[in-house]
């Protein structure tokens, strides 16, 4: 596992909580102020950034007015909150303090204090999921407070099995992140590889959960995601329930999954909503889209340099028209294509939703037919492109749709350079990766390398509910068992 860290800029050692202040109201948004006019005088200090200064004028300087504050430990009495923290530890202080506490001392230089915790909490309401839309099931998406997170899950998964770790993991950020488990399911060897790989993370500044997926991936300078983000609480308790290991990070609306296999990235969740028939036609069309769409560009490119014999008559007076009057190569050709469909998906993401939506639409018909009409490109490898790019729109996870994208070059690349043969080089390159990769140490590949028939069940193909009595056996759970198959068989209608 490798170390990411890069020495931040070292604060000023502060041996005593005086002079720990003074180095404080060097910023703008710390507040310090001493109060005489009650029975006991006291000094309160706090970052006004962080606070709810509701919290401060409703329930803690009306109760620090009306008592006598002799000690610390009346301090606490006083106010009505369950954790009032006193301690004299610096790193405890300086923690509470940028987590939106209230630092109260009875003298300006006593070394001990009480915390209060007065933070700000702000964060957006829970709205549907835009990257994994789906028009049957829930409509609920993860949002950037880690604590409304953790309730999304808890109250699909009400059960005291499962378990959470919390870490703090940046030198700068000090975000939190929470590992999510089923004890008595998850195998505690993927847990325990999880946890060990966010201890040993040194990184300056942890801001989405992307920064943790990429830091502990088996292999982090691979094109394919070795852990599945999403934004549906019910794609993370199904995960859950079948013994995956979840990672949540506060500020981000994404949830991280693992160990997973390469055909989970082909699996929308909404699959589960319709009835089998229906969703394994569905994965069948997705799997086909990709395939279609890293190949068949680098297929037109080999054919027409290489081998036009393979090419019908009839379909071959059509090829030979279309390109009658086009100066360019097949290569040159289809990557001006593919080089212009990547300008408008970037443009069209960059810019916002509304006008980012009239210029993948009118860029993309302006531009098409000027290229045709002005003999830059044919017609047939612009039908050929612009269906590629429909079709990697197919997949649901959002990170696989961006290693498809690049894929089809390198393809394109070796079959322009050697044809068919070219594109089976790039083939085996492509299988012996994947045969290579692990996600948290478990077979990307798994079912169909190592084979395993029944997980097969519900890769592919999603059979029914009924079928499906064991959990995947490539995550090695604890209890593999969903549920008896006995009892399953033994339901019947009432009229039979």
């Amino acid at each position: 596992m490798r170390n990411w860290f890069r020495k931040a800029p070292a604060v000023q050692d502060q041996g005593t909580l005086p002079a720990l202040i003074q180095y404080y109201k060097k910023s703008g948004d710390f507040v310090h102020f001493h109060n005489p006019q009650t029975p006991q005088p006291y000094w309160i200090s706090y970052f006004g950034s962080l606070i709810d200064v509701e919290i401060l004028h409703r329930d803690i300087l009306p109760n620090l007015h009306k008592t006598d504050l002799t000690s610390l430990e009346a301090v606490k009495a006083a106010l009505p909150f369950e954790d009032v923290v006193i301690t004299s530890e610096r790193q405890k202080i300086e923690d509470a303090l940028f987590r939106g506490s209230v630092l109260i001392q009875l003298h300006e230089t006593d070394a001990a204090c009480a915390l209060v915790r007065a933070e700000m909490k702000k964060s957006r309401e829970v709205t549907i999921p835009e990257e994994e839309y789906s028009v049957v099931g829930p409509k609920e998406a993860f949002v950037e407070s880690i604590t409304t997170n953790l309730n999304l899950i808890r109250t699909r998964l009400p059960i005291s099995e499962l378990q959470v770790k919390e870490y703090t993991i940046g030198k700068l950020s000090k975000t939190k992140v929470a590992v999510i488990f089923i004890e008595g399911i998850a195998n505690q060897e993927n847990v325990n590889t999880v946890c060990q790989r966010l201890e040993n993370l040194q990184f300056y500044q942890i801001l989405d959960s992307s920064f943790i997926s990429q830091l502990i991936e088996d292999n982090s300078t691979s094109l394919f995601p070795q852990l599945i983000d999403t934004e549906r609480p019910d794609r993370v308790a199904g995960a859950l329930g079948e013994g995956g290991v979840v990672i949540i990070v506060d500020g981000s609306s994404h949830v991280l999954i693992g160990p997973i296999s390469i055909t989970e990235l082909f699996n929308a969740f909404e699959d589960y909503f319709f009835n089998w028939q229906i969703a394994s036609f569905l994965r069948l069309v997705r799997v086909f889209a990709v395939s279609f769409s890293i190949l068949i560009t680098p297929i037109y490119v080999a054919v027409l340099t290489y081998h036009y014999q393979l090419i019908p008559k009839d379909l071959l007076v059509t090829l030979v028209s279309s390109r009658r009057n086009i100066p360019l190569p097949p290569i040159l050709e289809a990557i001006i294509l593919e080089l212009t469909i990547e300008l408008l998906r970037e443009a069209g993401a960059r810019l916002p939703s509304k006008v980012g939506q009239t210029i993948g639409i009118v860029g993309g018909i302006v531009i098409g037919t000027a290229a045709v009409d002005a003999g830059l490109t044919s017609n047939v490898l612009l039908i050929i492109v612009a269906l590629a790019a429909l079709a990697s729109f197919t997949t649901p996870v959002y990170r696989m749709g961006n290693t498809i994208r690049l894929l089809r070059f390198p393809f394109l690349l070796m079959a322009y350079l050697w044809g068919l043969l070219g594109i089976a080089i790039a083939f085996l390159f492509l299988i012996t990766h994947l045969l290579r990769l692990t996600s948290l140490g478990r077979p990307y590949l798994e079912p169909i390398y190592p084979p395993r028939l029944k997980d097969l069940k519900d890769a592919f193909i999603r059979l029914p509910f009924s079928m499906q009595s064991n959990r995947p056996h490539f995550l090695q759970t604890k209890d593999p068992n969903r549920f008896p198959v006995k009892k399953a068989d033994e339901v019947k209608d009432i009229d039979e």
